[in-house]
Parts: structure tokens; C-alpha cells; sequence
């Protein structure tokens, strides 16, 4: 079963004026590009997106897990909007124009929301699709920037985790035998790599985010709560408080909750003075040397190149310190605190704090 995919432009300078875009050999056009923002939301609400699969799998880093997905299908905000993802959207074209002259593969912008013809709940909106040959879309594109500080996961053809999910993903959904990710990483590095499909991934993807899908969405169980940062980040702003109100607990509950929490942070100040003990042990070997070498090659280094001191330059030379010292805007946060309470507590994060003192 398929439909027919208008038309569409190339985003390509110099490229043909237009083409005609082919069915997606396992999809359907569910959504057109053209609707507006409500429309779209209401219907990514509905299924599970290439960008939903790898928070559902604890693959989306500090931005994004499975609690994110669950709030977002259920329609409640998420807090993930960002500068660096407006970003990321605005130079698409760009990142594709550069993709087809570092490759001669074109592409072509997607005409909308596609959907699989037998599991309605497995979506899709491709970044581009490509075209290494005259007649249909020979597969998909998804295009990334990311910052230098990920620079080493897009060395010698890898590619991380998430986004080649992201582009089998797409695959699954579209029925393409292989698909192509993309990234600007550093504002200056373009990256590529193209990924055959792989049905052993594809038919694990599938399984576990319909099952996903099915308990989650459809019957609306809230998934068990994960170790993830991005968890912990959401959690701490996604309801709105309500002053000295209390939950009730079980006192099994409680207590083998307190007894883990303690026994984690029994760990954890252990873990840290073992590594301090061993950092110690390497700045003694490396004493007034920057850099530490063995066997001719660099073992470690320890540079001054941590956080400067302000106090301490403030203190030893202070006529520099006030040369260089400048008024920068800042909020008054005690001012707000006083005078606006109630708004000022809609804008604080959540602690969790357990004290020492047993049940």
C-alpha cells in the first residue's frame, strides 16, 4: 500500500527546479509540511518519531529520556526548548547544500509527516531524503550540529549512538535501504557517514518502542523511574509546587528508599577520595612539569588551565583587579525573592533532601 508523494523543490542551488518525490517503499504521507505548529504537535502526540526513539531507549543524553517522551505524549511540557535547537533547525538547508557538494548525493526536503502503512503508531519527519540515482528517493538524511566538545564521537566515520537511531529510524518507516547522517560539529568540521539498514537493529527498535508505545501512551503508565540526568533535570521543574503539602509514604517503602539513597552516597564519597588518592598520586609524579610521559608517549598532563582565581588575584594585586574589574547586568534574585514571592517560586528548581535521621 502506498500513496503519492507531491512534488517537491530541491533545496539545491543549481539543482533541478523540481522533482517528483516517490512513495516511500513501506509509508505514507499522514501530514503535509504545510500545516501549522498545533496541527503537527497534535499529531506527533499521537505515535512515536525518529527523534522520540533514542529518549525512549536512555540514549538522549542530558536533554532528553523516556520521562520526557511520556510527559510530551501525554501533552504536558518538557522544558527541552533551547537556543542551540533553533539553531540546529535554521541551518538545515545549509548543512544539506553542504551534504550534496562533499558527496554529489542530492537531496531533496521531505514532504511532511510520514507514517508506516501497517503500524500506524510508527512515524516520521526525515530531515531530507536523498537521491544518488534518477527516479525514487534512494534513501534518508539526518542532519546534526553539534559542539566541539563531541567532536572525538565523529572521528574516523562513527557516529553516535542517538542519531543513528534516529536514521534507521527513519529507514524502519520508510522502507530505504540505507540512509546518510550528517553534522557540523565545532561550527567548522562537516562530518558524514552513511549507514546501511540493519534488520536485526531495525526489528529491535520496532518491538521495544511499540511495546513502549502501547503501555506508556495508549494505556498511560507511567514509566519507573531511571537514573538518567535529563530525568533528573526534568523532575526537579515539572510540577508546581504546592507549599507544605505532603505525600504519604509507606514505611517499608520509605525506609528501604532511605537505605539505598544512604548506601549510594556511602559509595559515592568513597569513589571520590579514591580518586582524588590517585589524581594526588600522578600531580606528586608530575611535580613542577606540565606533562607527564611514559614509554615517549604522554601519560597525562596537569597544566594550569583550570579556573582562574579571582579572590587570590583580587588579594595579591589589587589595583589590576579594580583596572580590570567591570559592572555586568545581573538579576536581583533577592529583590524578585521579596517583592514578587509568588512568581519567584514558580521559577525555583526542587531539592531532594534527605536527612540523616532515620525513620
Amino acid at each position: 500500500m502506498t500513496t503519492t508523494i507531491e512534488p517537491t523543490l530541491f533545496d539545491i542551488p543549481g539543482a533541478s527546479p523540481a522533482v517528483n518525490l516517490p512513495d516511500a517503499p513501506t509509508a505514507r504521507l499522514l501530514l503535509s509540511a504545510d500545516v501549522t505548529r498545533s496541527e503537527w504537535l497534535a499529531v506527533r502526540r499521537e505515535g512515536i518519531g525518529g527523534s522520540d526513539v533514542a529518549g525512549i531507549l536512555g540514549l538522549g543524553g542530558k536533554y532528553t529520556g523516556p520521562r520526557h517522551v511520556f510527559e510530551e505524549k501525554h501533552g504536558r511540557p518538557t522544558f527541552k526548548e533551547n537556543e542551540a535547537a533553533e539553531i540546529g533547525s535554521e541551518i538545515e538547508p545549509f548543512l544539506a547544500h553542504l551534504f550534496t557538494k562533499r558527496t554529489g548525493v542530492r537531496t531533496a526536503e521531505a514532504p511532511g509527516t510520514l507514517v508506516h502503512v501497517d503500524r500506524p503508531w510508527q512515524r516520521v519527519n526525515v530531515d531530507r531524503l536523498t537521491f544518488e540515482r534518477p527516479g525514487p528517493a534512494s534513501g534518508v538524511l539526518e542532519l546534526k550540529s553539534r559542539s566541539e566538545y563531541q567532536a572525538d564521537q565523529w572521528e574516523d566515520g562513527a557516529v553516535p549512538d542517538a542519531p543513528a537511531i534516529q536514521c534507521h529510524w527513519g529507514m524502519a518507516v520508510g522502507g530505504w535501504d540505507h540512509g546518510f547522517v550528517a553534522a557540523l560539529v565545532g561550527g567548522n568540521k562537516f562530518r558524514w557517514v552513511r549507514l546501511e539498514r540493519d534488520e536485526e537493529m531495525i526489528e529491535y527498535l520496532v518491538d521495544y518502542c511499540g511495546k513502549w508505545f502501547q503501555r506508556h501512551v495508549v494505556e498511560g503508565i507511567e514509566p519507573p523511574a531511571d537514573g538518567l540526568e535529563a530525568t533528573s533535570n526534568l523532575l526537579a521543574k515539572l510540577w508546581s509546587v504546592k507549599a507544605e503539602t505532603i505525600a504519604e509514604i509507606g514505611v517499608d517503602q520509605a525506609k528501604e528508599l532511605r537505605a539505598r539513597h544512604a548506601a549510594v552516597k556511602a559509595r559515592e564519597k568513597a569513589v571520590k577520595e579514591d580518586l582524588r588518592l590517585v589524581e594526588n598520586e600522578m600531580k606528586l609524579l608530575t611535580g613542577e612539569n606540565e606533562i607527564a610521559k611514559s614509554g615517549g608517549k604522554p601519560a597525562w598532563s596537569w597544566k594550569a588551565n583550570g579556573t582562574f582565581a579571582s579572590k587570590q588575584f583580587a588579594e595579591e594585586h589589587p589595583e589590576l583587579a579594580a583596572q580590570y574589574t567591570h559592572m555586568v547586568p545581573a538579576l536581583d534574585v533577592d529583590r524578585l525573592k521579596a517583592e514578587q514571592s509568588e512568581t519567584y517560586e514558580k521559577f525555583r528548581a526542587r531539592r531532594l533532601i534527605v536527612p540523616a535521621k532515620g525513620i
